[in-house]
C-alpha cells in the first residue's frame, strides 16, 4: 500500500461506501483531489488542519466554511471522520490510496515512463498500446525526461520496472569488462 495500513484501511472503506452508491466513485474520488489540491497548495491550512493542539471541533468549522456546499456529504461526513478520529494528517495518502482503488475497479493502470527524449504524441500512443497489450488493462502514463538515460526508455507500473535505457545498458558492459580484466 501506498500510504501504509491507516490510509488503506480508511481508503477501502470510503471506497466501498461509494461503491454502494450509483455513481459517488468517479465524484468522491474528484472532491478528495480537489481537496488534496488545495490542502497542498495552502502551507497555512495545512498548519491548522495538522495542528496537534487545535481541536477536532475548530477543525470540523474550518473544513465546514471551506467545502459546504462544494462537496457531496458523503466527503464531508468523511472528512469529519478523520477529524474526529485525528486522521487528518493521513489525508494525502488517503487520497493516493482512494484513486488507486478507484483505479483498480475501472481496470486502469497507472505507468510512469522515463525517456532521455521527450516522445511524441505518436510514439506516446504506441507506447501506451505496447503496455495495454502486456499488462491486459488501460494505461494512464505520466512521462518525464531524463537526460541522464541517454537513450532508451524506463517503464515502471506498480512493483514491475522496465529499464531498457542505454544508460543501464553501458553500466552492465562496464561491468562484464571489469569481469573480463
Amino acid at each position: 500500500m501506498i500510504g501504509g495500513p491507516v490510509a488503506g484501511r480508511y481508503a477501502a472503506a470510503l471506497y466501498d461506501i461509494a461503491s454502494e452508491q450509483k455513481n459517488m466513485v468517479d465524484k468522491i474520488e474528484s472532491e478528495l483531489k480537489a481537496i488534496k489540491g488545495i490542502i497542498e497548495d495552502n502551507p497555512d491550512l495545512q498548519r491548522l488542519l495538522y495542528h496537534p493542539q487545535i481541536t477536532p471541533a475548530a477543525k470540523k468549522d474550518l473544513l465546514e466554511q471551506l467545502f459546504k456546499g462544494k462537496i457531496s456529504e458523503v466527503t464531508g461526513n468523511f472528512l469529519a471522520l478523520l477529524v474526529d478520529r485525528r486522521r487528518e494528517t493521513h489525508l494525502i495518502d488517503i487520497v493516493a490510496e482512494f484513486v488507486a482503488l478507484a483505479n483498480a475497479g475501472r481496470n486502469i493502470i497507472t505507468a510512469k515512463v522515463a525517456t532521455a527524449v521527450a516522445m511524441n504524441d505518436q510514439e506516446k500512443g504506441e507506447l501506451n498500446r505496447v503496455l495495454a497489450r502486456l499488462t491486459g488493462k488501460k494505461i494512464q502514463t505520466s512521462y518525464v525526461v531524463d537526460p541522464s538515460l541517454i537513450g532508451g526508455v524506463v517503464v515502471r507500473i506498480g512493483d514491475k520496472f522496465i529499464d531498457g535505457s542505454i544508460k543501464t545498458r553501458l553500466a552492465a558492459l562496464k561491468e562484464s569488462l571489469k569481469a573480463i580484466s
